[in-house]
């Protein structure tokens, strides 16, 4: 079968991976669609993502969705044929962050297309698959495969949404409005959320954020004192949730969040050290808070997408068959012209 194997920054080659033999609870999966995530663009451009330094040659993608081909001798409840979304996540279900329902934290976390751990976990963006038979959530043969490709970054935005607490008529900001951004635009407004401010330092992506749900957004690349203005309208904003994973973002997030306001950094910044203004955290008594990946937020996802609940339909902007991969990265790097993009696998 062929894959999207990346050997180095911009080295990016479709080549013959191996088919591995499927476990007594694995099923192998013909891969349909995979969406280009910022993770895989850094490692594209960058050959690592924060701390995740490419180490070896690595399939990307994590995005995925597909069809069960084939079944293992001990899988129950599936079916060949079944249509699927599929959880990038195999934790190992068995140690303390797992057992306590904290599963994105666990000590043996497989996560599909990542250079986090040696040997890299392959990742999706190949024709065929192997992965456990609970990382598979069925479709109904009436949704596209391209829009269940999106519940990796919606269930990524619901976590880091759950993480910023109760939002019922609360002023949001959201720093970055890529994909994960956009997606929490949408699900702080079905949290309740009174006003969301959408920001980014390109102009195309606030339009789609505007049609997400958010009440204002900012060019903060030449409007940043617009900005300003909030911490005279009620004090500043109580949550913001920083989905662009730049310093710059997260510094000013601390001039407008109010007192005792909560901050939720979902963006991936860079590797080494990170100013941080240490006494307004203390002064103002904010609340500085993580958010890595996702839980039972997956599963929510698809039903929400399945039930047309969250229309993912505005951050759709590209396909490319597998072979022109270089040109969908391409493509996927330009802000100016894409937010999301995705590969049609086969």
């Amino acid at each position: 079968m062929l894959a999207a194997v990346l050997h180095g920054a911009k080295d990016l080659r479709i080549e013959p991976v191996g088919n591995l033999a499927l476990e007594p609870d694995e099923v192998r999966l013909k891969i349909a669609y995979g969406g280009i995530c910022g993770s895989d663009l850094s490692y594209y451009f960058k050959g690592r993502v924060g701390e995740f330094a490419l180490r070896q040659p690595m399939v990307l993608g994590h995005e995925v969705s597909g069809e069960i081909q084939e079944l293992g001798s001990a899988v129950q409840g599936l079916a060949v044929g079944t249509r699927v979304a599929l959880d990038p996540s195999r934790p190992c279900l068995s140690c303390d962050y797992c057992r306590a329902g904290r599963s994105n934290l666990c000590h043996s976390m497989r996560f599909l297309g990542s250079a986090a751990v040696m040997p890299h976990v392959q990742g999706g963006f190949a024709q065929s698959l192997v992965v456990r038979a609970d990382q598979c959530i069925p479709v109904p043969g009436d949704i596209s495969l391209r829009t269940v490709a999106c519940a990796e970054p919606l269930a990524v935005a619901m976590h880091g949404v759950r993480r910023a607490g109760d939002l019922l008529g609360k002023r949001v900001l959201v720093t970055g409005s890529g994909p994960v951004g956009l997606l929490c635009v949408r699900t702080a407004c079905l949290a309740g959320a009174l006003e969301v401010c959408a920001t980014d330092i390109v102009d195309a992506p606030l339009r789609i954020a505007i049609t997400m749900g958010a009440t204002r957004v900012v060019n903060v690349s030449n409007n940043a004192d617009a900005l300003a203005l909030v911490e005279g309208h009620g004090g500043g904003f109580d949550v913001a949730l920083e989905a662009s994973g730049a310093p710059s973002a997260l510094d000013l997030i601390f001039q407008l969040v109010r007192r005792g306001g909560r901050i939720v950094q979902l963006g991936m910044l860079p590797s080494g050290e990170t100013p941080l203004r240490v006494n307004l955290l203390q002064s103002r008594e904010f609340e500085l808070v993580g958010s890595f990946r996702f839980h039972l937020e997956f599963k929510l996802a698809v039903a929400m997408l399945v039930g047309g609940t969250v229309d993912v339909t505005p951050i759709l902007s590209a396909e490319f068959p597998l072979a022109n991969a270089d040109s969908a990265f391409a493509i996927a790097g330009d802000r100016t012209r894409a937010i999301k993009v995705h590969l049609a696998i086969s």
